[in-house]
């Protein structure tokens, strides 16, 4: 029988909060750090556009969706936690959007 697995999304932004573009190593950092963490990770090369507030401000961005599939272990899910906190101070952010759910491999 299969482990379970799980998907890990972040929304990250393709700007800071102070508009000024986020630079592209950024990005390529937090792709190779979960390439190499996990061996393997899916980008979308389109944008998200959203909107949303924060203490009265409306605040929009442009984001690119990172995914991630991995085992449905409590040590995966406490590194998303931990790399949550990475990519806050990466992407000059208040909150990085993260989802996760569970996957059926077939």
């Amino acid at each position: 029988m299969q482990k379970p697995f799980r998907r890990f999304e972040l929304l990250l932004p393709t700007r800071f909060n102070n508009g000024l573009p986020v630079p592209n190593d950024a990005f390529a950092d937090t792709l190779l750090e979960l390439e190499e963490q996990f061996g393997a990770v899916s980008s979308e090369s389109q944008t998200i556009a959203g909107q949303w507030r924060h203490e009265g401000q409306v605040y929009r961005d442009e984001s690119v969706r990172i995914f991630v599939d991995v085992p449905d272990t409590e040590e995966n899910r406490q590194f998303f936690i931990a790399f949550k906190e990475i990519l806050k101070e990466r992407f000059q952010q208040i909150d990085i959007w993260m989802t996760t759910f569970p996957l059926e491999l077939i």
